[in-house]
């Protein structure tokens, strides 16, 4: 057999950005999944573009929202501006964050060890991070925030390897980065920042003086960014914003409670192994070695890594509900430190190990190119399903022919059956998802010839969907949970979830089906389904329906 060439485990970090936009894109920019937070920023952003006050976050119901800074909603509207308001929209520029966030991976590898190899493996590892890829398919801040981080991370770095010597390049990505992340997120991009510039002045390697960090161009810049929305906002609404803010913040998102913190920051750590595999446990053997190996040839970096990938932790912990979400913000750095460890650890180099990750992730591409297979051969998804399935053949023949020709494995081969995996499953997602409940519902309101506004009483993420769709010629206006009955009355035009239907006197009324789709229940019966026909029952039988009413 013959061994993988040096030039082979070498990503090249551009066709790598554009596998990664290519084989996450199918996932990202449709309703396959969709994801609860979404609504927030997709409804505001729609309200936006209606009232043309760009700083003010509305609720589907009008109401205010202050909870989360501004950056977020723009990014959702500078989609809906330039490619049109839908879902592909809504989440493009997630996607290409998600996909920069691979880049800048890579550039990190570069600034702190001029490694090629290492920077490249890094960014494969950063690639094939699932937390990392599903960020990438929603429009909700946390792949902004990584990006942002992981800009400011730059800067870090090229402090941390050059001290007083460094370009002012590096002072500029570290501002910047943490103003534009705090726009995003708020506090948890402050906290990143504090830690890390008190970590540049107080490392007992190679310090940087505060005369060096505080570079007032930057500085100053950067302090403008992070507080304009908020001097906005207290000048527009008040301190009720700022209470909102902080509640969200700090009031609901902290607790003390100690089997809490005991029970998340276990699920935390578990989860941040978990993110990293199978490259984690390419690293177990000689480990120790390796590390003791590591932090003598760059314990600035080293330390660095390990003190913001225990302060993630620690701001886990210390939620009041965790989510994998939140270990986001520091992954591309431990990518990069765990790249540096199973570089200079021989891991790429350990055959068996390889070839047994490679095998067990070739055959979860093989299980999910054979559900893809029968979908096809049961005649219900389309001319579309034998793309999928002619690139599954395709990709399981190269994975094949690498495994059975080469004596190391390339990682790229790993990476690549991660993001592939993903992309075989959007066949799977796209015929029980697909068309979504808001492109069925416009089609239905414009055929009705719907003049007015449309108050909406069910499923909030099936009410945000239709207002998308339905775009700026329509106002689609949230019923609440409790009142919803008294409001109704207010409306011409009703849409209704199928379970509150029961609950109005349809008398006087036109009622149409708006939408339907499937119940999760029926998942499994829908995708065991050996015909069409069978398919077309389970989904009657099984549809969640929403109704338009129209008063005669």
């Amino acid at each position: 057999m013959r061994a993988a060439q040096p030039s082979a485990v070498i990503a090249n970090p551009w066709v790598l950005l554009l596998l990664f936009c290519g084989l996450v894109g199918p996932f990202a920019l449709d309703f396959h999944l969709h994801y609860p937070d979404e609504i927030y920023y997709r409804d505001a952003a729609v309200k936006m573009l209606q009232t043309g006050d760009y700083l003010t976050t509305y609720l589907g119901s009008g109401e205010l929202r202050f909870k989360k800074p501004i950056l977020t909603y723009w990014v959702v509207l500078a989609g809906f501006k330039l490619f049109g308001i839908h879902a592909f929209g809504s989440r493009v520029f997630f996607l290409l964050a998600g996909a920069a966030t691979v880049g800048l991976t890579y550039l990190l590898g570069k600034t702190v060890f001029g490694d090629r190899r290492i920077a490249g493996t890094a960014a494969l590892i950063s690639a094939s991070n699932p937390i990392l890829i599903f960020a990438a398919t929603r429009s909700i801040p946390d792949v902004l925030l990584v990006l942002t981080i992981t800009g400011a991370a730059l800067g870090f770095v090229g402090l941390l390897r050059d001290g007083e010597q460094a370009m002012k390049k590096f002072l500029w990505l570290l501002y910047l980065g943490l103003a534009l992340a705090f726009e995003v997120k708020g506090l948890p991009a402050l906290a990143l920042g504090v830690i890390g510039i008190l970590y540049l002045r107080f490392n007992p390697w190679q310090p940087v003086s505060w005369k060096k960090l505080l570079y007032f161009p930057a500085l100053l810049l950067a302090l403008g960014i992070a507080v304009s929305w908020f001097v906005a906002m207290w000048q527009l609404h008040g301190p009720a914003f700022l209470a909102s803010f902080l509640e969200d913040q700090v009031g609901t998102r902290v607790t003390s409670r100690l089997w809490l913190v005991i029970q998340n920051g276990t699920v935390a750590s578990l989860l941040l192994v978990g993110m990293f595999l199978p490259w984690v446990a390419l690293a177990i053997p000689k480990a120790k070695i390796t590390l003791v190996k590591a932090w003598k040839e760059n314990p600035q970096f080293f330390t660095f890594a390990l003190l913001w990938g225990l302060a993630i932790l620690g701001m886990g912990a210390f939620t009041s509900k965790f989510y994998e979400r939140y270990l986001l913000p520091v992954a591309p750095v431990l990518a990069l430190w765990l790249a540096w460890i199973l570089v200079r650890g021989g891991g790429l180099e350990r055959a068996k190990g390889m070839k047994v990750a490679a095998v067990f992730l070739l055959l979860l591409d093989t299980l999910v190119v054979g559900v893809n297979t029968w979908i096809l051969v049961t005649g219900s998804s389309g001319a579309l399903a034998v793309v999928y399935v002619v690139l599954g053949v395709f990709f399981l023949g190269y994975g094949l022919k690498t495994l059975l020709r080469s004596s190391v494995l390339s990682p790229k081969l790993l990476s690549l059956s991660i993001l592939f995996l993903f992309f075989q499953v959007t066949s799977i997602t796209r015929l029980i998802s697909l068309p979504h409940q808001g492109v069925q519902a416009a089609a239905v309101v414009e055929e009705m010839g719907v003049a007015g506004p449309i108050g909406f009483a069910g499923n909030l993420h099936d009410g945000s969907k239709i207002r998308m769709s339905l775009g700026t010629t329509y106002k689609l206006i949230d019923l609440s949970r409790e009142g919803w009955k008294e409001e109704a009355k207010n409306y011409t035009y009703l849409i209704l979830e199928d379970r509150l239907l029961a609950e109005w006197d349809t008398v006087g009324y036109e009622v149409r089906v708006a939408s339907i789709h499937l119940d999760s229940k029926a998942i499994p019966d829908f995708l065991r389904a050996s015909s069409l026909a069978e398919r077309d029952e389970l989904r009657e039988k099984w549809g969640i329906r929403n109704f338009l009413l129209q008063k005669k």
